[in-house]
């Protein structure tokens, strides 16, 4: 009776094992199958983007993942396929940013004889000012009733900032004296808004 026992015992063991040997072989076949199906359709997504001919270090990424895949279970399990999927995707990743970033500087950039200046709320507000003014003054019939002033010389030199970046965005044959025109700008400004000083009485 306990010979029979042991061997139902034995057999219901050796059928456990079988069961799970079977279960895990198919589990570890069905991931591999899908890695390869996965990267197989990211291939093809990223042919219109990067060519039929990847880049070389992404190239270098599928080669191996592929040589990973290929492996026998036991060298799978020394050597894990995951560090092969993370530079992948970071080959991937540098090629797809490098990329769009030159397709978004291209695309921002100014077509050829424009100038792109990149100004404040603030310093527009001053260059729009000061152009209708000058624009006024520029009128044959000129009579200014209301006038925009500055309000003070720290007013004054922000004005001036904001038509030295105008100024310096002037290509450099046609582009006048910077530091000079600037100089003249602060010497008005500081002449006009002098510090009073008064002489103490006797």
């Amino acid at each position: 009776m306990d010979i029979v026992l042991f061997v139902l015992l034995g057999l219901f063991g050796a059928l456990t094992f079988f069961a799970w040997s079977c279960g895990r072989s198919y589990f570890e076949k069905g991931k591999i199958r899908g890695i390869e199906e996965a990267v197989r359709e990211l291939r093809v997504g990223m042919t219109p983007q990067l060519g039929q001919e990847p880049p070389p270090d992404v190239q270098k990424a599928l080669v191996t993942l592929n040589n990973s895949l290929a492996c026998s279970y036991g060298e799978r399990r020394k050597n894990s396929i995951h560090p092969h999927l993370w530079v992948l995707g970071a080959s991937l990743a540098e090629e797809c940013w490098v990329k769009g970033h030159g397709a978004g500087v291209r695309r921002k950039a100014p077509e050829p004889g424009r100038i792109r200046i990149d100004l404040s709320a603030a310093e527009l507000l001053q260059l729009g000012g000061m152009a209708n003014l000058g624009f006024q003054y520029m009128m044959p019939n000129m009579r200014i009733i209301d006038a925009r002033r500055f309000t003070d010389s720290n007013d004054a030199l922000d004005a001036s900032r904001s038509i030295s970046r105008v100024e310096a965005a002037i290509p450099k044959e046609y582009r006048p004296d910077l530091v000079r025109q600037a100089e003249s700008r602060e010497c008005l400004i500081v002449d006009w808004w002098k510090p009073v000083v008064r002489k103490m009485s006797a």
